[in-house]
């Protein structure tokens, strides 16, 4: 006799023989999260080689149904991704599966580079590392602003989008939760006005020649849209998300460096849209100046660090818990501390990933056809087009100089500025050499980082 079909995974689809082993699934999802270099374009890209084009286990529409679905999410775009194939194809059991899987290089590698930095950072091979990774990551910045300039900034009114929420943030301090509202607001009422300067581009359109999947699409997983099950996901969500919060105000007290981690990254996890290098603005303002987690200098590095490292690029957070709570550890031991804070920043920040997704997937039609969403979104886009502009002249300034002031202007205007006797000429040379290889020769970004990063690490060593 034949088992029962699995209602959980099949609930609201046809039912049907399993076509993917979830083990041979799992196998491959593990291939896929050793391939997980280069952010989330050249993450994306290796799913879609994998699953739609060698596998053949989603097709190419559905795919791209998925990949617009994750777009307007916050949070990592490519994770998300992930596990929304993976949720299409096993249920909740692959979505968990194949999101895990796609952290967990990155995981294991931040947490041995935090420790060896923790331990060792004082030292010359170590100063060497970040004095060289640091100045070489300033293009990768640069080029992300052009990329996405090019593809959000369609009209004059997202451009003034763009300069509006660099001036904010640069000139103004405009925390980056306030810019990234105001712009979906203002994307919101002006699509209303002018819809024309505020509709989104159409994604790129399926290949017609590409063979039919293997998995129909009636046999993957689907889920009714019903209230029920969305609170009841959202529930569980939400515990599971936010639980570690209580749990370390009553360990530790809401005075502590953990508790202000937990607190601060579950916000951040809820505003992150536009990709990484869009809050990354907002996590180097708080962790070096308000929180005191990092010097100026090492956030730069921490991005270094995390474009040459598999997993999603805002995973560099892991770096950023933990030396803050290092250096902060209250009344614990400084390793257990930095342990903890590891744990729970990837926590907080990467468990409502799996709450959006299992929450919104069935929706993901009414969603993708919702016009004034998709303006509000398109304003966010644009508007991050001026945060990481912001993200590069911030990385710049304390990167390739010495000391750097803080000048008031007019009116609330506080600046940013490098004592230009400062300048460190080295620093000027390994960013100009890696600007040659992102630009010139056109060397992958992690290719970019680890040779432009050798030759600076070289340089120190030769000088000091």
């Amino acid at each position: 006799m034949n088992p029962p079909p699995d209602t959980d995974r099949h609930e609201g689809a046809a039912p049907s023989a399993e076509p993917v082993a979830l083990g041979t699934a799992t196998r491959t999802w593990f291939g896929i999260c050793l391939q997980t270099f280069g952010g989330p374009a050249a993450q994306i890209a290796v799913m879609h080689r994998v699953l739609v084009v060698e596998r053949r286990w989603i097709g190419e529409r559905r795919f791209l149904h998925a990949l617009n679905f994750c777009t307007l999410l916050p949070g990592p775009e490519a994770q998300q991704l992930a596990t929304y194939c993976g949720w299409l194809m096993h249920g909740t059991a692959g979505g968990l599966i194949a999101g895990l899987l796609f952290i967990l290089p990155g995981f294991v590698v931040l947490l041995a580079v935090s420790v060896l930095f923790a331990g060792y950072g004082d030292t010359t091979l170590m100063a060497a590392i970040f004095a060289g990774a640091a100045p070489a990551v300033l293009p990768v910045v640069v080029q992300a602003v052009q990329r996405l300039a090019r593809r959000a900034l369609g009209s004059p009114a997202l451009l003034g989008f763009a300069i509006v929420a660099f001036a904010a943030l640069f000139a103004f301090n405009t925390p980056f939760p306030i810019v990234v509202i105001a712009a979906g607001l203002a994307g919101l009422v002006g699509g209303r006005y002018a819809p024309g300067a505020f509709t989104p581009k159409p994604p790129p359109e399926a290949d017609p020649d590409a063979p039919p999947p293997l998995i129909a699409d009636d046999a993957l997983h689907a889920a009714p849209r019903s209230t029920t099950r969305s609170l009841r996901v959202l529930a569980i969500g939400l515990v599971v998300w936010l639980f570690p919060i209580p749990v370390i105000a009553a360990w530790q007290g809401t005075g502590s460096t953990l508790y202000e981690q937990a607190v601060f990254f579950a916000i951040m996890a809820m505003v992150t849209f536009g990709g990484a290098y869009a809050v990354l603005a907002y996590v180097g303002q708080r962790a070096v100046t308000t929180f005191g987690w990092l010097l100026p200098g090492e956030m730069a590095t921490a991005l270094a660090l995390a474009e040459t490292t598999p997993g999603p690029l805002i995973q560099l957070v892991q770096f950023v818990g933990f030396m803050g709570a290092y250096r902060n550890p209250g009344d614990l031991d400084p390793w257990v501390a930095g342990l903890t804070a590891t744990v729970v920043v990837v926590w907080v920040t990467f468990v409502p990933c799996f709450l959006w997704i299992f929450l919104g997937a069935p929706y993901i039609e009414r969603l993708r056809h919702n016009l004034r969403l998709a303006h509000a979104l398109t304003g966010i886009t644009a508007s991050v087009v001026g945060v990481i502009a912001n993200l590069a002249m911030y990385f710049a300034v304390h990167t390739l100089f010495g000391e750097v002031q803080d000048r008031e202007g007019v009116g609330p205007f506080t600046l940013n500025v490098p004592v230009w006797s400062s300048i460190e000429w080295q620093a000027v040379g390994i960013a100009t050499f890696a600007t040659y290889l992102l630009f010139g020769r056109g060397t992958s970004v992690a290719r970019t980082i680890a040779i432009a990063g050798a030759a600076g690490s070289v340089l120190y060593l030769l000088t000091t």
